[in-house]
């Protein structure tokens, strides 16, 4: 009975040890501070984002918003309805990459639908950048229009809500910006994959 106890206390020091030196070694104290002054949202933003990256192992995956695109409509109506929702919206249409045509005219090999459509607020980019430079490193939005393996179509842009909620919170002004040009965006994705506009 006292090996037991033993035991038992032993396997306590040693936890309570190793407690002691993770809270001391990776400074445990000041990051659970920093951890309580991310933004509200921040939790649910990491928390999708750590189960698709550890059900996927793929990281863009999990830092990724995709549509499906709606049979009946085709590629040229998908890009006819972003680019009519972005003017409409005061979102300026700043890149058309044909990417897949354009391998295809180098290699002479047919190649999956892909093409990367950027667009761009200019006043609010500026105002996001002005806020932090690195917000220039999420301009201008891009949206891709790719065809998986089956046929099937899609639009993927990166995942907003990591840049609005992800960090601190943002200024009341910043968090304005960042929310619309996410609707602008996510609307955009919606209603294409749809053929609306």
């Amino acid at each position: 009975m006292n090996l037991v106890k033993n035991l038992f206390m032993v396997i306590g020091l040693v936890l309570t040890a190793g407690i002691l030196y993770a809270y001391v070694a990776f400074d445990l104290g000041t990051r659970i501070d920093q951890v309580k002054k991310l933004d509200p949202k921040a939790k649910a933003v990491y928390s999708t984002m750590m189960d698709v990256l550890l059900t996927t192992g793929d990281i863009a995956k999990a830092t990724v918003r995709k549509v499906k695109i709606d049979d009946d409509v085709s590629n040229e109506d998908v890009v006819e309805a972003l680019n009519s929702i972005a003017t409409e919206r005061s979102m300026k249409a700043v890149g058309d990459l044909p990417l897949s045509d354009e391998v295809e005219a180098r290699t002479g090999k047919k190649q999956r639908y892909t093409r990367v459509l950027s667009y761009c607020s200019p006043s609010i980019a500026m105002e996001m950048v002005s806020y932090s430079m690195a917000y220039g490193a999420y301009l201008p939005c891009r949206l891709v229009i790719m065809e998986d393996d089956k046929g099937d179509r899609w639009i993927y842009t990166l995942d907003l809500d990591m840049m609005i909620h992800g960090g601190y919170e943002l200024p009341t002004d910043m968090l304005a910006y960042g929310n619309k040009v996410k609707k602008t965006i996510y609307d955009m994705m919606d209603l294409a994959a749809k053929g609306e506009f």
